[in-house]
Formats: C-alpha cells, structure tokens, sequence
C-alpha cells in the first residue's frame, strides 16, 4: 500500500504541496466549471484544521489584525441585518463567508503556495474563460456570453483574472525561464481580457484605465521609454481593433449605452439596461434619506421600492431587482451609513496594506502588491454598476483571493524581514 513518510517528508513541504493545488484550482476552474472558485477556497478552509495541530508562530502584527477585523466588520454587518430583517439562515449564507476566509488566510501565511502554482493557475483560469466565452459567442451564437454564471459575474471576473495576469509579469521577470512565464500570463491576460469583451459586461471595461494606472503605478516607472511608448501603442490599437471588429459586440454594447442615457434623459425609457439603473439608484436615495443610519434591510428595501413606484416616484418595471445595481449604493440603503464603511474597509483597508510594496525592490513582492490593489480596485469598480457581493461567485472570489495574496504577500514580508536581522 502507497503510503507517505510523514516524519521524511515533513509538514511544512506537504502542507505547501496542499496549498498550492488548493491555490491554483481557486483560479484555474473558477468559471470553466460550474461553481469552479468553491473547490479551492473549500479545500483551503479545510486545511486550516491543521493550524490547530502544529499551532504554527504566525506573528500577526497591526495589519493583519486589520485585515481581519475588516472581513469580521463586514461580515458582522451582513448578518445582524439578515437576523434584524428576518431573512433567517439563508441571509447569512455570504456574509459568513468572509469570516470563513480568515482561517484559510492563517494556513496561506504558515504555508504559502509556491508562486508557479499561483500565477499559472489564474493564467489557466483567465485562458480557459476566454476560450469558453469565445466559443458562447463565435460558435454557439450567444447574444453575450456567460460561462457557468450570471452574465455581468462571469464577464467582470473575467477581467479580473486577465489583469492578475498583468499583475504576475513582475514576477515572471526574474524566473529562470522568463520568456515562457511571459508569454504564458500575458496569454492569460488577453484570454481573461476578451473573455470580458465576450460577455458585453460594461462596468468592467469602464475601470480599465485605473488598472492601467495602478500597473503603471507597479512597474511602469522602471521600464524604459521606448517600452513605455510601444505598451501604450499596443493598448490603444488592441482597444481600436476590439472596438471595430464587429463580432466582439462591444461597439455595440457602447452604442447602446449612449442610447440609454439619451432616451432615459427624454424621457423616452426608464427601464433600458442603464435607464433602470438610474431609477433604482435614484429610489435607493429617497430610501437612505429616510434611514441614512440603519438602513431598510434588504425586505425592507423591497418594500420601500414598492412604495416608491406606486407613489410615481420610480418606474413599477424596476421593483422586479432585489438590489440597486451599485454596491455601495444599495450597502447604504440597505445597511444604513455603518454597511457603507464597513464596505470601504473591506476593500480599502486591504489596499492600503498591499499599496505600501508596490514599489518593493523585490519583484515577486512587488507583484503580489500590484496584484493585491487590482483586486480591490477591480471589485470597486464592478460594484458601480452591480451589487457583486450579492453572488457567491463575487463574494468567493474575493474573499479567498484577498486571503491568498495577503497571506502569500505577508509570508515574503516577514521572510525579507527575517533576513535582515
């Protein structure tokens, strides 16, 4: 019978074993199959009882008790309104999770996956979902693709795993064989990119400059100017190319953007795919001048849109939406002034950790930081026009991606530190 020399091999390079397949398949299947961002993240949390064998000495400083306190914070905030408003279990089903993904954070800082593991899994993950949503939309015919998930999830995820890609360059750089590591992440990046484009999905296409700035931000600085002129050259004839190529639908997905706007200014329609959002979001502010505090809880919200619509104040057509399509929007509304910080801190508070070692001399902290700042700046700008943490697949990915690139981020802070002592 095949069985492991526990004591030969050690605990430390088996359990670093564990968290790399557990890492990479949290990027590489997240939305090539159904429900694909659960296996990792499940196997992460499930390995953390093993914290509770060998009690690992993590030194948690400051930032990781900040951290932490933010996905409690949140999490907390999440429940008592689920509990308040009589959602019951299932109101605390994706709040919880947050709270979840901070022992799979420890076990990532006691036994961080190995790095290859990491970046190619999400260049897997960014190549597969390009890949699917090109077939959804070139050869099945779909009106936009969708993967396994909501349409606006699969395609803002998407673009999250292709700007991890960007992210990772720093990274492949000072690998042995760079050139392959390149070449695979920015495969990753065009895969996850388009896989964007596919899914017609807006609001993640409107950030991109601002993940330009923080790449920029990243490594930009460094790189000659000659390269600095050839990347922005390749951006914008990609983004001319994308733009004018007729199969990819994002001209028209643009056109009708602007015709949204225009009939909703007319008055021509309020129910369009931005004219809706609109008269949620201009709902949801009668709705927090009313409770700016505690807010009205997500049944309460309904009700409260209900009324609106029969008081003429909103259009009927959008009562239909549980949300108000904008994260931070509907977190005031439904949460009152405290959901609204708590879901700043969820997001700044981690950014400003990973901000501070995006100009780090060593590159592959360099490039977990950049990558770090992309997540929560990609969330913040998916959350302008959708409530993504009302999904599993957006609270998932976040969730455990942020327990990944802070544990793997915090366990080469402290080996840096380590040896300058």
């Amino acid at each position: 019978m095949f069985s492991f020399d526990y004591q030969r091999v050690g605990a430390p390079v088996l359990m670093r074993h564990y968290t790399s397949l557990a890492v990479f398949l949290l990027g590489a299947i997240a939305l090539i199959v159904s429900s694909g961002y659960s296996l990792g993240a499940v196997m992460l949390l499930l390995g953390s009882v093993f914290l509770l064998v060998k009690r690992p000495d993590l030194n948690l400083d400051r930032s990781d008790w900040l951290v932490m306190a933010a996905l409690v914070a949140y999490a907390s905030v999440g429940m008592a309104e689920a509990w308040w408003d009589g959602q019951g279990t299932r109101g605390i089903d994706k709040p919880i999770r947050f709270v979840l993904a901070i022992p799979a954070m420890l076990l990532i800082m006691a036994y961080p996956p190995r790095l290859a593991w990491m970046w190619s899994g999400i260049a897997t993950g960014a190549v597969g979902a390009g890949i699917w949503a090109g077939w959804q939309k070139l050869v099945e015919g779909a009106w936009r693709a969708e993967g396994h998930t909501h349409v606006i999830q699969f395609g803002n995820l998407s673009m999250l795993l292709g700007v991890l890609c960007l992210a990772g360059l720093g990274w492949a750089v000072v690998q042995p064989r760079r050139n392959l590591w390149f070449a695979v992440l920015l495969l990753g990046a065009l895969g996850g990119i388009l896989g964007s484009l596919f899914s017609g999905s807006r609001g993640g296409w409107i950030g991109f400059p601002i993940v330009l700035l923080v790449l920029y931000r990243g490594y930009g600085r460094q790189l000659p100017g000659r390269i600095k002129v050839a990347v922005l050259a390749a951006v914008v004839v990609g983004a001319s190319s994308v733009y004018a190529l007729p199969h990819t639908g994002v001209q028209s997905r643009v056109h009708e953007a602007f015709s949204d706007v225009e009939r909703y200014i007319s008055g021509e329609s309020r129910t369009s795919s931005v004219g809706a959002r609109f008269e949620m979001w201009k709902g949801a502010y009668h709705l927090i001048l009313e409770k700016p505090v505690t807010g009205w809880g997500h049944l309460g919200y309904r009700e409260g849109m209900d009324r609106l619509a029969e008081e003429d104040v909103i259009h009927p057509g959008v009562t239909i939406y549980g949300h108000a399509h904008n994260e931070f929007i509907d977190a005031f509304a439904k949460r009152g002034v405290i959901g609204l910080a708590v879901l700043l801190a969820l997001y700044l508070i981690p950014m400003r950790f990973f901000a501070r070692h995006m100009t780090a001399r060593n590159l592959e902290l360099r490039s977990l930081a950049v990558a770090g700042v992309l997540l929560s700046v990609a969330y913040i700008d998916f959350g302008l026009s959708q409530v993504f943490l009302a999904h599993n697949s957006g609270v998932m990915m976040y969730a455990f991606w942020l327990a990944v690139l802070y544990g793997t981020t915090k366990s080469i802070v402290n080996r840096l530190a380590a040896t300058k002592t």
